[in-house]
């Protein structure tokens, strides 16, 4: 890394493999691309990569501002943000399951908007309490606080989109490719509930959630 970003190269390096492997791990925002992937087709569904790079964003402003730890040092918040994901992921799996067997190809329903799919998956990682712990457990293993503390945070950050981006491109892709191979309304209809379970699984996962 440059001098400037003032991170060791060997720290960066590590965070860098580290990533992947956090990018990698399947949860709410792996299933959020498959599904706007099947229904919407990759270009469309990027709208929802972005939104989920937006939360990604906003966990790691969280931790590097320090209020990482003051919100989770209350249990209230604690468990109003955890249930507000609860309901969330419950809701977009509902949703799912309820959703139309259409193929993308023809889908110009509004909820379907490029402002939705931003707002959507924005709030699959902003609602994410298990998001805040993690990158309160994660991040200060690769900050030196004897270094000046935003420019690592900001390098920590650029990184991780970085991963987080390919990773979900390649989930979005993946299911759009199955999507043009399927055109039966029955199929459809049991891959809309197979992901509609699946988030209702994460939300129950997340449920059982404890610090």
């Amino acid at each position: 890394m440059r001098n400037g970003l003032r991170m060791p190269l060997e720290t960066w390096l590590t965070f860098f493999v580290a990533s992947w492997l956090i990018s990698l791990s399947p949860g709410p925002g792996a299933l959020s691309c498959m599904a706007a992937g099947m229904r919407h087709g990759f270009r469309r569904a990027a709208w929802n990569i972005l939104g989920l790079e937006l939360g990604v964003i906003l966990l790691v402003a969280i931790v590097a501002a320090g209020l990482g730890a003051a919100l989770l040092a209350s249990q209230l918040v604690f468990e109003l943000i955890k249930w507000a994901g609860v309901a969330y992921l419950i809701w977009l799996g509902v949703s799912q399951w309820r959703a139309e067997p259409t193929p993308w190809v023809t889908v110009a329903d509004a909820s379907s908007t490029r402002q939705s799919l931003v707002i959507r998956a924005f709030l699959i990682n902003a609602s994410n309490p298990k998001g805040i712990v993690f990158m309160l457990a994660v991040l200060p293993q690769f900050i030196d606080p004897a270094r000046p503390l935003w420019p690592q945070y900001l390098a920590c950050l650029a990184t991780l989109l970085l991963t987080d981006v390919v990773v979900m491109c390649g989930y979005t892709l993946l299911a759009a490719r199955l999507l043009r191979a399927l055109h039966s309304p029955v199929h459809l209809r049991a891959i809309n509930r197979l992901f509609g379970g699946l988030f209702v699984g994460a939300g129950v996962l997340l449920a059982s959630f404890r610090r």
